[in-house]
């Protein structure tokens, strides 16, 4: 099944800087921000001179230096955040600043990393190592070409990697892990499984998703994008699955027994000639952040009948991360200038939502 997007023009100019932004922490790192996550109460940030920045809502962020060289990725792992580098290191790092090195890969990058119910993986090359806890060696999964996107699902049973020529689904046995194979033509790099488990989904080398219905691994196709997808994030309750790559947040439904397959996406958090180049769900509120290319980010309820509201003004710098702490509270932008925005998503003594 195929599926293009619907097409919309808008010239709209550049977004004046936000009351968000006014009364947020604006900080100029000196190197692009490659990632950010929420870990514990606080959300950490990756950036492409080695360090990690772990920001708290009643404190004043700190700054670990974790690798020689750029991070490459960055998950989540409890209060922790694992990180991959270009300098073949995997770690663990904490808001304290304690670095521990699971592994070394010496000149090999680390290209991904996910952690899921006391494990903890990372890719380097075409090899996937796969940490639990309790065990003192990794296992190791091969494929049969660089590993491109690395997801653990909800339950931390399966993990899924990425490359070319499709994407491989892992399942936990008592003794080894067995792999099933999802082809599709092409390179597929990003990868997430639905909130359910029932779907795995691929941002492709092409301006594409390829999804797949995992039980009878029936293929869905979802065209049209004008640039590459680099973000993607599920929304809201039924859900959605919200991407980046078009003018706008196009969020596809998962609902139902057939997911997006001859389904219209909705499309909301409109840029005008500007492409999204990030996407973020704000959790239990089917909500979604976008930031575009000039730097601006906008929150859009998934509704398209409803205005979306400005975070951040256009900087004139690529927005390459986006997230929020737990509690909702705050969220932390980044961009690929290394410019960051760390403000509250509340105003006023009564808290009304930005949404």
């Amino acid at each position: 099944m195929t599926t293009d997007l619907p097409r919309r023009v808008n010239r709209r100019a550049g977004f004046p800087e936000s009351e968000l932004e006014k009364c947020g922490l604006k900080l100029e790192t000196g190197a692009p921000v490659t990632g950010a996550v929420a870990a514990g109460d606080a959300v950490a940030l990756a950036s492409g001179d080695g360090t990690v920045r772990f920001f708290h809502p009643e404190t004043d962020p700190t700054v670990t230096m974790a690798h020689n060289g750029a991070v490459l990725c960055l998950a989540a792992d409890g209060d922790h955040v694992l990180t991959g580098g270009d300098d073949g290191r995997f770690l663990r790092v904490s808001h304290k600043g304690q670095v521990e090195e699971i592994a070394n890969f010496g000149s090999r990058w680390v290209d991904c990393v996910a952690a899921g119910h006391g494990q903890r993986a990372c890719s380097s090359g075409r090899t996937v190592h796969v940490w639990r806890d309790g065990k003192a060696t990794a296992a190791s999964l091969e494929h049969a070409s660089t590993v491109g996107g690395l997801a653990f699902d909800a339950k931390g049973r399966r993990l899924a990697a990425t490359h070319y020529g499709g994407a491989t689904v892992w399942e936990r046995g008592q003794r080894r892990w067995r792999p099933s194979k999802l082809v599709w033509k092409g390179s597929h790099g990003a990868v997430s499984f639905s909130p359910d488990g029932r779907y795995l989904v691929t941002a492709m080398q092409e301006n594409a998703l390829h999804g797949w219905r995992l039980r009878d691994k029936s293929h869905m196709t979802m065209q049209g994008y004008p640039a590459k997808i680099k973000s993607l994030a599920w929304v809201g309750g039924a859900p959605h699955l919200a991407t980046s790559g078009a003018d706008e947040a196009i969020c596809w439904p998962f609902d139902g027994k057939d997911g997006p397959m001859g389904r219209t996406p909705l499309c909301v958090a409109h840029g005008g000639k500007r492409l999204a180049t990030c996407v973020q769900s704000l959790s239990e509120e089917n909500a979604v952040f976008a930031g575009f290319q000039d730097g601006a980010v906008l929150l859009a309820e998934l509704d398209e009948a409803k205005d979306a509201v400005v975070v951040r003004g256009s900087t004139g710098a690529e927005v390459t991360a986006i997230a929020t702490t737990r509690s909702l509270s705050h969220v932390l932008i980044g961009d690929a200038k290394g410019g960051v925005l760390w403000t509250t998503l509340w105003e006023g003594e009564a808290h009304a939502r930005t949404v």
